[in-house]
């Protein structure tokens, strides 16, 4: 199957008053019709600057480059800001972490809802209106056609977030950006939206990238997982291969601070990952993860490559596969 979205060798650099910090070194990877890409890592480990480094929304002072950037086959690298703006929201659109601050407080929701269809698609704003409602009633919102006239602080954080969900479905994107779209949500509502989501997606044949620091969430729904480490993909492989037999020792720290149902004791302590993430403003030296791996050698003083292991299960890392496997991490 053709890809949809290819992204390879992904940068981002910004200036900074100590430096030029690159929180994004190296990104590839690529996303099929109806698949879906989980990005996952620590908070600041770049997963957020790569989804709006793809969308072409970052600050004006930080500088993107790649050798790669094409969505259906058009190259995204050298849009303009006009060319760009028809593309975001019509053939990819994106799902905000906190939709407070992404609605805008002074306009209805049904004036956001439709604001996109008429000016992507050109339909009348009757026919934009009908859709608005059909999405939201999809989306679980119930007397939908009452909301369109209210403001967002009207709305529960719930119910805000499922306008965002019917937003970014408003022109029936080929792809979607989903940036931690459950982490402000209560438990119960979070599974909600990730069904909810999950159907939408085989319904309506969308490729996603979900960002998400949460493996129970990833598990649920991930396609194919990327684990990001200060700025860099450091494994990737189906859900399968990095849930069931995880490489990097990154990966397997992160899987060991999650109790597993029927296997983690109750009251027993959990793993736990040493250490802080390395600044990355002049550059990584050598393995990032270095510093808090208690398997560091002497190979480890410069950056492995992320190399494919077996079965398009990838990893960046300077110990063979038998060592790999046989990493343990101790409980906290």
């Amino acid at each position: 199957m053709e890809h949809l979205l290819s992204v390879e060798n992904l940068h981002v650099e910004i200036p900074v008053g100590a430096g030029l910090l690159q929180p994004v070194r190296g990104i590839s990877f690529d996303l099929k019709k109806g698949e879906t890409l989980c990005i996952v890592g620590e908070s600041g480990c770049g997963k957020s600057l790569t989804s709006l480094a793809v969308m072409g929304l970052l600050p004006k002072s930080a500088r993107r480059s790649a050798d790669r950037l094409e969505l259906a086959g058009k190259d995204l690298s050298n849009l303009s800001e006009r060319e760009m703006s028809g593309i975001r929201g019509n053939d990819m659109s994106m799902i905000f972490q906190e939709p407070m601050t992404s609605l805008n407080p002074a306009y209805t929701i049904g004036d956001q809802l439709t604001e996109g269809l008429i000016r992507h698609k050109g339909v009348q704003r009757s026919e934009a209106k009908n859709r608005a409602i059909s999405l939201l009633e999809k989306v679980g919102i119930t007397a939908a056609a009452s909301r369109l006239p209210q403001f967002p602080h009207q709305l529960s954080g719930g119910l805000r977030q499922r306008v965002m969900i019917a937003m970014s479905l408003m022109c029936a994107p080929d792809v979607i950006i989903a940036d931690e779209p459950t982490t402000a949500l209560d438990v119960t509502i979070q599974a909600q939206i990730l069904r909810m989501v999950k159907e939408l997606q085989a319904e309506l044949g969308m490729a996603m990238i979900f960002i998400t620091h949460d493996l129970g969430v990833v598990a649920r729904i991930a396609d194919k997982i990327a684990v990001m480490y200060a700025g860099a993909f450091v494994e990737t492989g189906a859900a399968e291969q990095i849930f069931n037999a995880p490489m990097h020792p990154y990966t397997k720290g992160l899987l060991s601070c999650i109790p597993v149902p029927g296997k983690t004791e109750c009251g027993s302590r959990l793993g736990s990952i040493p250490g802080v993430v390395p600044s990355l403003i002049g550059g990584v030296q050598g393995c990032g993860f270095r510093s808090r791996c208690p398997y560091t050698q002497e190979a480890c003083a410069s950056e492995p490559e992320l190399t494919e292991r077996a079965g398009g299960h990838a990893c960046r890392c300077v110990l063979d596969t038998s060592e790999l496997n046989s990493i343990i991490w101790e409980a906290a």
